[in-house]
């Protein structure tokens, strides 16, 4: 089974931030950069569907050189190869996909799993728009994947809300984003990480042809003070109506 990993590298902010001159994004010294959280549960899965089913694992990101320590980090874990889309992306969800989607194209994988979402975009929308560039079927938020004898077919079992689960019997090759705590994603030694500083990472260009661009970024404004309620719960519900009638009046 040849199952593509699509990872992305993201800005983790501290407790303070700035935005850059511009105004358009944050100060790059204010973050710490990593793997998205969501794509090291994918990159889990895919370790565990190769244990079960076998084959090559391929790690794809978009991005300048800075990107690279996510693909090492994926090779370090156990994926077999790493390749990176020479592309700068905006936040949105088709600049992405577009920029991955002839890569990934390239792997004819039979599987392709991405995190179900980043945490500095937060849309989850990229997965099911590469799936639509691809024109393979997809599923999303997926908690648990069950390949099917034969390997033309998979059970996936999405999260939806309140607690409910879909079971889906998905046609193969499919794009499916991985929840976390569909796994948990393994210790990384130093020897492994070592031997992936001296693997190579395959390098392709692409024009992502971003859909959208970022006009200004601002600070939310303060609101007031909080109001603190006490009694019981009828009478903080009574409070709560009394305060929102005044509010919206």
């Amino acid at each position: 089974m040849r199952i593509v990993v699509c990872v992305k590298q993201v800005g983790v902010l501290g407790d303070e931030a700035a935005f850059a001159a511009a105004g358009t994004s944050v100060d790059p010294d204010y973050l710490d950069l990593a793997l998205n959280e969501w794509d090291s549960y994918a990159i889990e899965e895919a370790l565990r569907l190769r244990e079960e089913a076998g084959g090559e694992i391929t790690a794809i990101t978009c991005g300048d050189e800075e990107a690279e320590p996510v693909l090492r980090r994926a090779l370090a874990m156990g994926v077999d190869r790493a390749v990176r889309v020479e592309a700068v992306v905006d936040a949105d969800a088709l600049g992405p996909a577009r920029a991955l989607a002839e890569a990934v194209r390239a792997e004819r994988p039979d599987l392709v799993l991405c995190g179900a979402q980043s945490s500095d975009a937060s849309h989850g929308a990229t997965p099911s728009a590469l799936a639509g560039l691809l024109d393979l079927p997809a599923a999303a938020v997926v908690r648990r994947i069950e390949l099917q004898p034969g390997g033309a077919t998979a059970i996936v079992h999405r999260e939806l809300e309140g607690g409910a689960v879909d079971v889906v019997e998905l046609d193969l090759p499919a794009v499916v984003s991985v929840q976390t705590g569909i796994n948990e994603p393994r210790y990384v030694t130093l020897r492994a990480i070592r031997q992936a500083d001296e693997q190579d990472v395959e390098v392709m260009a692409a024009d992502p042809a971003s859909s959208t661009a970022v006009r200004g970024m601002h600070l939310p404004e303060r609101g007031g003070s909080a109001t603190m309620l006490e009694g019981g719960s009828a009478d903080i519900a009574q409070r709560i109506a009394e305060l929102v009638r005044e509010r919206t009046a």
